[in-house]
């Protein structure tokens, strides 16, 4: 029987809200009972729902605002990756020079930690944007190296024969290459699609845009109010799931489709 990958099982759930707890009840006792260093799961879920059960929490400076304002950079970031990864790694699997031309950059890029890209990008670059850019420049290495390799497990045999019977490039790129390409394109996206929140988040703390996520987790933490950087927490994960299950159909779909 195949089993799914990437699938969360309950009880391995139900072990790590277990393992919290018990560090929270720890770091409890030496604070004299207060969960101060590190919420539990339930005084994290019942912040978050207490947050959810006033009006502040749900008009649009103190949620919807964040919400949308953080999204849209972050997942702009990702989704600019993406494009630039497709037009690019077409052309660096076409011109070798290309290829060297950014094999440097993307090797810079996989190696330098993101928050020295996110002080350097401070100086330059407005805090409101950071989110954007960075999320763009964590996602683009991974997504523009798995599309290169796709392309370069393109069935030669079939590439040949579309030459020899003249077969126009258009369906050449629907028939072929995508079918080639496009599962390794969907592992990049699913790496890529938590690599843009890690570090689109990261840049709004360090940022301080007003009206981020970023801002509401730093909040947080200058005062204390580990619920709070919980709740929130747990609004970034549930934004970052929607859509990369959205996301990640849209591309099976695709699969489907150029498979077919």
């Amino acid at each position: 029987m195949k089993r799914r990958t990437g699938s969360v099982r309950l009880w391995a759930a139900a072990f790590w809200l277990l393992v919290w707890e018990g560090a929270s009840l720890a770091l409890a006792a030496t604070t004299g009972g207060r969960m101060l260093l590190l919420a539990s799961p339930v005084q994290a879920l019942g912040r978050l729902l207490a947050l959810a059960g006033t009006a502040a929490f749900w008009q649009a400076v103190a949620f919807w605002q964040a919400v949308a304002f953080s999204s849209l950079r972050i997942l702009g970031g990702f989704l600019l990756a993406c494009a630039l990864a497709a037009v690019l790694a077409p052309l660096a699997a076409r011109f070798q020079w290309i290829r060297d031309l950014l094999s440097p950059l993307v090797a810079v890029v996989k190696a330098v930690p993101v928050v020295s890209f996110i002080i350097l990008a401070l100086i330059f670059f407005s805090s409101e944007n950071l989110s954007l850019l960075i999320s763009a420049l964590m996602v683009f290495p991974p997504v523009y190296l798995n599309v290169l390799e796709g392309i370069g497990h393109t069935d030669r045999q079939l590439l040949e024969m579309a030459r020899v019977f003249r077969v126009p490039v258009s369906r050449q790129l629907r028939g072929i290459y995508l079918p080639a390409v496009l599962p390794y394109f969907r592992s990049a996206v699913s790496l890529g699609l938590g690599l843009c929140w890690k570090s689109g988040a990261a840049a709004e703390v360090i940022g301080l845009p007003a009206g981020s996520i970023g801002e509401a987790l730093y909040t947080a933490k200058v005062y204390f109010q580990t619920g709070d950087l919980f709740a929130w927490t747990a609004v970034i994960v549930t934004v970052s799931v929607i859509f990369e299950r959205l996301f990640l159909r849209l591309v099976d779909a695709a699969v489907r489709k150029a498979g077919s």
